[in-house]
């Protein structure tokens, strides 16, 4: 799950950031409006976890261009305790959910589920792809009913892959959900992964297509 932060608060940032992504998150940052603009169309973000007061105006401005850049993205308000209008205001111009500062990282961790639930059906968001069964919520992958253990650099790529099957996702873009726009990766990083899931789920699960990109076929019974 890709996640874009907005918050000015340079400690809390980094030290959400840290918390996500020990927990198999992909965390890009920017720290006002301006950087979140420029970074909103380079990715295909599953959420934005939004401060409203930042330096360069109210975050709400930026809902447009949420919606523009990032249609299937999820917003979530970080808010102070005490602003009840800041939080009505959001929900009223198309935020998703919010979350009141100084929050407990559990909440937010079980925030984050929900809107993966909800982006895969609100169901119990568990994906069949003939002998590959995938487990959202839990972060389960099984082969044949045997379990798969992976990496949480190949669980968020294969997550990427099987939840937008029915897309073909450049390199580009897969090394951005796997890295975020904060971090380096080598050119032959994403090689290497698609290699491991091929290993471990079935050489024919991600099928490439030369000069275009990836996509994720499963494996047939």
């Amino acid at each position: 799950m890709h996640v874009l932060l907005v918050e000015d608060d340079g400690e809390l940032a980094a030290a959400m950031k840290s918390f996500l992504g020990a927990r198999g998150f992909v965390v890009s940052t920017a720290a006002c409006l301006a950087d979140a603009r420029k970074l909103l169309p380079l990715s295909a973000w599953a959420v934005v976890l939004l401060d409203l007061h930042l330096p360069d105006g109210d975050g709400l401005s930026l809902l447009p261009t949420i919606q523009r850049h990032a249609p299937d993205a999820s917003t979530l308000i970080l808010t102070a305790k005490d602003q009840v209008s800041d939080r009505i205001r959001g929900l009223d111009a198309g935020a998703d959910d919010y979350l009141v500062k100084p929050f407990d990282t559990d909440e937010l961790l079980a925030r984050l589920r929900a809107i993966q639930r909800r982006g895969n059906g609100g169901g119990s968001a568990v994906m069949n792809f003939g002998r590959i069964d995938i487990d959202l919520p839990r972060k389960r992958v099984t082969v044949d009913k045997l379990p798969v253990e992976l990496t949480a650099k190949e669980w968020t790529l294969l997550q990427v892959l099987a939840t937008r099957a029915d897309r073909v996702h450049s390199k580009e873009s897969l090394l951005s959900a796997l890295y975020g726009f904060d971090e380096e990766a080598d050119s032959n990083t994403l090689e290497v992964f698609i290699s491991n899931l091929r290993r471990k789920l079935g050489k024919d699960a991600i099928q490439t297509l030369r000069g275009i990109g990836y996509r994720f076929t499963g494996s047939r019974a």
